[in-house]
């Protein structure tokens, strides 16, 4: 079971995201209020906790969201989750949908350190049950 430790959304696409406490998800939709939800299978981004650790661990001070993420968990290794698998955190329910991205463009982290850990830690889901989350929740994997 993890927890989460930061929910990061961002109002314009190409904008940092930035934390914010709670939020509403909403079904086959995503975050309410964030530039990248909407109708498609990338509607939620989730990255580990400890990945962003280890990353700040070399020197570098990235924010929750810097690396583009939604939601960061903590005692779950979201990159070796299969395709399918469901996250239940309160009443919402996720599904995995993807692991790992393709970057067309280098982000600013990667162009400032040389290294982006979106791409190779990230994950991406759809909401299949919305509701509320908030910092502090737990998450659970249902199946894995």
């Amino acid at each position: 079971m993890g927890q989460i430790h930061a929910i990061c959304i961002s109002e314009k696409k190409g904008t940092a995201k930035f934390n914010v406490p709670e939020i509403e998800l909403i079904e086959n939709f995503g975050l309410k209020g964030d530039a990248h939800a909407g109708n498609w299978h990338r509607q939620v981004s989730l990255l580990s906790f400890e990945k962003i650790e280890e990353f700040r661990a070399k020197g570098i001070n990235v924010k929750f969201g810097a690396f583009g993420e939604n939601i960061v968990v903590s005692d779950i290794d979201l990159a070796k989750l299969p395709i399918g698998t469901k996250l239940e955190i309160g009443k919402v329910l996720l599904e995995v949908t993807q692991i790992g991205k393709v970057c067309h463009d280098r982000c600013n982290i990667y162009n400032t350190v040389g290294d982006c850990i979106m791409p190779r830690e990230g994950i991406f889901a759809k909401v299949l049950i919305g509701g509320n989350i908030k910092i502090g929740d737990t998450v659970e994997v249902l199946n894995r």
